[in-house]
């Protein structure tokens, strides 16, 4: 997430009301999480398991909650709450704003763009052209719309993160400032949910199609046509790449990748990274050729007894 305009390392530490370690004109130029940060983003960081990863990254502003060495071209923000600090940055550079109407003033709608009854359109939405939006779908707060998109009925994209810090109080929700990128001639079912990233993108590439009740978790980066078939749920920071399928009911863990041309056969359980070109089955994942041997040799086991006996 960019900030509009260039702010100072001092400023940012002002608003925080927190120490920096740094030049104090430092600029800083947005800020992002440890996945996808760039030169001048500011990175959080509540936990020693990740210091080092975090003060190596790309970031050059580390928020985070002990006082450590600074690297060299970085500057640091000493918190006592760095989780609760990233938040007070979002609500500041990206506050929610509420709608009073069903599209919002400055929502930009492309030309032949069908847009049926009772949809929403939330503020700085961009949807391209020719375009059918069908009924009752949410587009939330600056949701990017490409050309001859698809969305049925019922589909929301943009709601937030599940991410969650747990308190002694309950569980603390990290707000979501990013977006959902939709390109062209994507095809989005009923009753699916994408959710916004968290400081970046949730992407949804050209020429993927999606069918019903299927859920797409922040930050996620799915590739050019792909096909996801129902009750799919995709969770978050996981990269799918091109002309991947996956068919129904499969579910991910977070922050895998899905190689190019996989195929993930109904119901598997996509819990690590796999190769693409290749055909996958079962809980936990294997090659579907192995997985469906071993289930066959388990048929034979009746008949070995039998002979044993």
């Amino acid at each position: 997430m960019k900030f509009q305009k260039v702010t100072t390392l001092e400023e940012i530490a002002n608003l925080l009301q927190c120490e920096f370690v740094g030049d104090k004109d430092f600029p800083v130029l947005g800020m992002n999480e440890i996945h996808v940060v760039e030169a001048g983003d500011i990175v959080f960081v509540d936990h020693p398991k990740y210091y080092d990863k975090a003060l190596q990254s790309a970031a050059t502003i580390v928020l985070i909650n002990k006082k450590v060495d600074c690297p060299e071209g970085k500057g640091l923000l000493i918190s006592d709450d760095p989780f609760r600090d990233f938040n007070t940055l979002t609500n500041y550079f990206k506050p929610f704003q509420s709608s009073s109407t069903s599209i919002s003033p400055s929502a930009k709608i492309g030309v032949g763009t069908i847009i049926q009854p009772n949809v929403f359109i939330g503020h700085n939405v961009i949807i391209g052209d020719h375009c059918l939006i069908h009924s009752n779908v949410s587009i939330y707060d600056h949701t990017i719309i490409g050309d001859n998109v698809i969305i049925h009925a019922g589909t929301i994209l943009g709601a937030d993160a599940f991410y969650y810090k747990k308190r002694v109080s309950g569980f603390d929700q990290l707000i979501s400032g990013g977006r959902v990128v939709i390109e062209d001639n994507v095809g989005i079912g009923a009753l699916c949910t994408i959710d916004k990233g968290v400081t970046g993108d949730t992407t949804i590439g050209e020429g993927t199609k999606i069918d019903n009740q299927v859920h797409v978790g922040h930050d996620t980066v799915i590739g050019k046509k792909c096909l996801i078939a129902s009750q799919t749920g995709i969770a978050g920071c996981v990269i799918i790449e091109d002309e991947v399928t996956l068919w129904g009911q499969v579910g991910t863990t977070s922050g895998i990748t899905i190689g190019s041309k996989a195929v993930i056969m109904g119901q598997t359980g996509v819990t690590k990274s796999v190769a693409g070109g290749k055909s996958y089955f079962g809980t936990p994942i294997q090659e579907s050729r192995e997985q469906l041997k071993q289930l066959a040799n388990l048929k034979k086991i009746p008949e070995i007894l039998t002979k044993l006996r």
